[in-house]
């Protein structure tokens, strides 16, 4: 294990449920500062798996807004919640564009509920690449329940399932027509869906739309909303759609309920456990292609053939093809042929 006293006094700090090192924490990770290494192999190996609860959604839909009603009702009965607000990263620092916003601006920030936003830093998805760090720094500090909004990039905006346990889709009347929402492919994976803006006219079509498209499977046509118990003891969760006006943080306090809910049927499935194995294995695999990526990049500034092959490729016909395949082949050798065994003599 790396071993950093400045990191050693921070996780210190940090399980001790100080706000400043979780501040100082996040900073390090998001800014890969030299203590960071050090610092998460501690938070890796002596913090618990909070439950992350994803928000994602097109942009509009009013997820900011959302969160903090969220966040304080999930902060009940002594519960600790952290927000972890992705926001567009700035095209000139790098950090939060809108990272200096109030964003709890719903009301007295809650004394158990920590905000911070965190720039994408060109994480696909709108997804922070450090977001899954973060995450168990959060839970090294003591927090329990993890929200993490994501940008709002799209149809397809899935990276936030390398994460969350639950996943609630914010949509909102007016943004876009019927089919295009019945086609987004985070629907498909959804265990909440929100008809935000539900005071705004077109909200009950937009919830009967929603309603009749996840009933479209022949096995999903007769089930109830929320937890259905199948013959045999099988357990199936259906989504439910629910109607919330952030402003005013009407309808929130049925999707805690909800939410819960949710939690439950993934502990009596066995899926919090397995979640939990799969976000860590691919926490993992993402690690070891960020390192292996790393020291190939030095060991071609070492050989210094990158810089010969891109003026090669400057002449008239230069092939970028045979190019990178004598890089691959120079920092990467080929494994030598595996040798037929021969066949072994036999005396008569």
């Amino acid at each position: 294990m790396v071993r950093n006293a400045e990191a050693d006094r921070v996780f210190q700090d940090l399980r001790a449920g100080h706000p400043r090192a979780l501040s100082r924490a996040i900073s390090w990770v998001e800014s890969e500062a030299a203590p960071a290494p050090a610092l998460l192999e501690q938070v890796y190996a002596q913090s618990p798996h909070p439950w992350v609860i994803g928000i994602t959604g097109v942009g509009g839909a009013g997820k900011s807004s959302l969160v903090p009603h969220l966040a304080r009702r999930l902060a009940g009965n002594g519960v600790r919640v952290a927000v972890l607000a992705v926001d567009p990263s700035s095209p000139i620092t790098g950090g939060a564009l809108l990272g200096d916003r109030i964003r709890d601006a719903a009301g007295e920030q809650h004394a158990r509920v920590f905000f911070r936003s965190i720039a994408t830093r060109g994480g696909q998805g709108g997804l922070a690449t450090c977001v899954a760090d973060l995450v168990r720094v959060a839970a090294a500090a003591g927090h329990e329940i993890v929200l993490v909004e994501t940008v709002g990039a799209g149809q397809s905006e899935l990276g936030i399932l390398q994460v969350a346990h639950s996943l609630v889709l914010v949509n909102a009347p007016g943004l876009g027509d019927d089919v295009q929402a019945q086609k987004a492919g985070v629907m498909e994976v959804a265990d909440v869906l929100v008809v935000n803006k539900a005071d705004r006219p077109g909200a009950d079509d937009a919830l009967a739309s929603l309603q009749q498209a996840l009933l479209l499977s022949e096995r999903e046509a007769h089930m109830r909303e929320g937890l259905n118990e199948l013959p045999g003891g099988d357990l199936h969760w259906h989504p439910p759609v629910l109607a919330t006006v952030a402003l005013t943080g009407q309808g929130v306090d049925e999707l805690c309920a909800r939410l819960r809910e949710h939690r439950e049927v993934l502990e009596r499935q066995g899926r919090f456990a397995a979640l939990n194995r799969l976000h860590d294995l691919r926490r993992m695999q993402s690690y070891f292609r960020e390192v292996a990526q790393r020291r190939l990049q030095e060991r071609m500034d070492a050989l210094g053939l990158a810089q010969r092959l891109q003026a090669e490729l400057d002449g008239e016909h230069g092939d970028p093809l045979a190019a990178a395949r004598q890089l691959v082949d120079a920092v990467l050798p080929p494994a030598p042929a595996a040798t037929p065994e021969q066949p072994k003599e036999t005396r008569p």
